[in-house]
């Protein structure tokens, strides 16, 4: 496992083939496959071109009273969108600093539901601070809200229908589509409704192994992208004992992976990482 402050974050001003002497620790924790997605996109040179060329960079959120984090759009923003993004996002910034609000046609799946105005007498009333999660809300030009949930690595996004008001209450009606995916879906709202256990341990994070290796590309795509060789990248995954010990042995085990984390971080930079998207 990757010593937590071990992944750097990588800084636009830096130049490939030389260290980057502004990187500063930025730990993975918590990190949902959203997070992951953004880690390498902001890596890419030509988002950050389109990035420094966009009016305006950036975009401010407001806090509402419920603490949802919410972005309100004007317009389209077509350039971002091409990224899978409602808007850009600054690349100077990791997962943990930068909001990356990430469109609804570049998600997998989305839970939908209408939000119906709701009678004295019904128990099944909600509203968006019931969720025990971290919120951040983009209302498009559409006016549909897109809520994207978070906890202990775990991300659902929930576009509500009727909502006129955030913060207001209402009366969730689910709609499912697509026969063939209903498991994926259920799983989805299964999720969403462990959001509103207040025991944080009851929302699952995903296979640490699965982190770790994002962990290991994203440290090869760095290194690569600092001009290093195999040898050097290996050592810092790995370590220099590993790789003194295995890197000329009959095994090419080491060189080998190297030389596949490598790819697998320069994938995900180049558009690979809208598979990570929930």
């Amino acid at each position: 496992m990757i010593p937590e402050g071990r992944l750097l974050n990588w800084s636009v001003n830096s130049k490939q083939g030389q260290s980057d002497d502004h990187a500063v620790s930025c730990p993975t924790t918590g990190h949902d496959g959203g997070d992951w997605a953004w880690e390498f996109l902001r890596r890419n040179a030509d988002y950050v071109a389109d990035w420094r060329s966009s009016v305006p960079q950036h975009l401010p959120c407001i806090t509402l009273n419920d603490g949802t984090k919410l972005l309100r759009l004007r317009r389209r923003f077509p350039q971002a969108e091409k990224w899978g993004l409602y808007a850009f996002a600054d690349p100077r910034l990791c997962a943990h600093l930068a909001t990356a609000f990430w469109h609804a046609n570049a998600l997998k799946r989305v839970v939908r539901l209408n939000a119906r105005k709701p009678n004295e007498a019904e128990a099944n009333v909600r509203r968006l601070a019931d969720f025990n999660a971290e919120r951040h809300a983009v209302i498009g030009v559409d006016g549909v809200p897109l809520v994207v949930m978070k906890r202990n690595g775990v991300r659902v996004p929930l576009e509500i229908h009727g909502l006129s008001v955030v913060t207001a209450a209402f009366t969730p009606v689910y709609e499912l589509h697509d026969l063939d995916d209903l498991t994926a879906q259920a799983e989805l709202l299964r999720r969403l409704q462990r959001f509103t256990d207040a025991d944080f341990r009851a929302v699952q994070r995903p296979s640490l192994a699965a982190d770790e290796r994002l962990q290991q590309a994203l440290i090869a795509l760095d290194e690569s992208l600092k001009g290093k060789t195999y040898r050097q990248i290996a050592i810092a995954i790995f370590g220099e004992k590993k790789v003194t010990e295995e890197w000329h042995s009959h095994s090419q085990f080491l060189r080998d992976r190297t030389r596949r984390l490598v790819a697998k971080g320069t994938e995900l930079m180049k558009g690979g990482y809208r598979g990570l998207l929930a």
